[in-house]
């Protein structure tokens, strides 16, 4: 067995369905960063217990549960409140949990936008490390996101989880993009980190690969006609029909928003060093 934590704010709407995927689990754990509306409720009704913890980046909040909470299991699994379990990865979950010679598994997440999966424009599978070992294991912050610390050991697993991009409406998914590319500027335009290399874009490792490419993509000009290019024709978003050409249209207004970020930055720091 393993158990489970959440990270929600006021994630009335998307909680219920999110806790429902986890029908078998006996320790359900909610992070919650201070809702002031009915998440709290939902999760105590469904058996879950309630921790909180005012909310700085999402590494923060999951070593904070990795390290403060006492969970039932010696793994656990990661997800946020638009996001699904499945029965293969339960499963999947339920056998990698015996092994002792890792730190934690990647596992690739099933995008879904308007009800459809959108596997081509979201770059499918794109890993990201959520099974961890309690309470070891440790996140670094990347952007506005989280991965494993170098350190960490971690494999792929083959099952996904879902996650509903969707679920808030477009003017949720471009405000909390506005937020998110602030970050974004920040890690791929001034904090490049060292171990980080251009012959990335080489390597045998997919994962990096991607990495690679997407910090190349911002040293580029015309970066939200080049995002929707990339997304839609390279990387074939037209075969996910309509929900693929809205999505790709909001990736690229995302770029819109890093590069706006970016001026931003360029010019606090050259009036610094004025």
């Amino acid at each position: 067995m393993f158990s489970t934590v959440i990270l929600t704010l006021n994630e009335e709407r998307a909680l219920p369905g999110c806790l429902a995927s986890l029908e078998g689990c006996d320790d359900v754990v909610v992070l919650d960063s201070g809702s002031s509306d009915g998440t709290v409720a939902i999760a105590r009704s469904a058996g879950a217990r309630v921790f909180t913890r005012k909310f700085d980046t999402f590494a923060g909040q999951r070593n904070y549960a990795q390290r403060e909470i006492e969970f039932r299991h010696p793994w656990a699994f990661h997800l946020d409140a638009d996001e699904r379990m499945t029965p293969e990865l339960t499963a999947e979950c339920r056998i990698a949990s015996s092994r002792t010679d890792l730190d934690g598994f990647r596992v690739a997440p099933k995008m879904l936008f308007e009800g459809r999966w959108i596997p081509h424009c979201t770059d499918f599978p794109a890993f990201q490390t959520r099974f961890a070992r309690v309470p070891g294991f440790e996140f670094i912050q990347v952007g506005h996101g989280q991965r494993e610390a170098l350190h960490m050991r971690v494999e792929p697993m083959r099952a996904n989880y879902l996650h509903d991009l969707s679920i808030y409406g477009e003017a949720n998914w471009l405000e909390k993009h506005r937020r998110y590319a602030h970050a974004e500027a920040v890690r791929l335009m001034l904090e490049r980190p060292a171990h980080e290399s251009q012959w990335d874009l080489f390597s045998g490792d997919a994962l990096l690969r991607r990495r690679a490419l997407k910090r190349l993509g911002f040293k580029l000009p015309f970066r939200s006609a080049l995002r929707f290019v990339y997304q839609y024709g390279m990387r074939r978003g037209f075969l996910d029909g309509g929900p693929g050409l809205r999505y790709c249209i909001l990736l690229a207004r995302y770029e819109g928003f890093i590069t706006d970020e970016i001026h931003k930055l360029k010019h606090v720091r050259q009036n610094r060093s004025a």
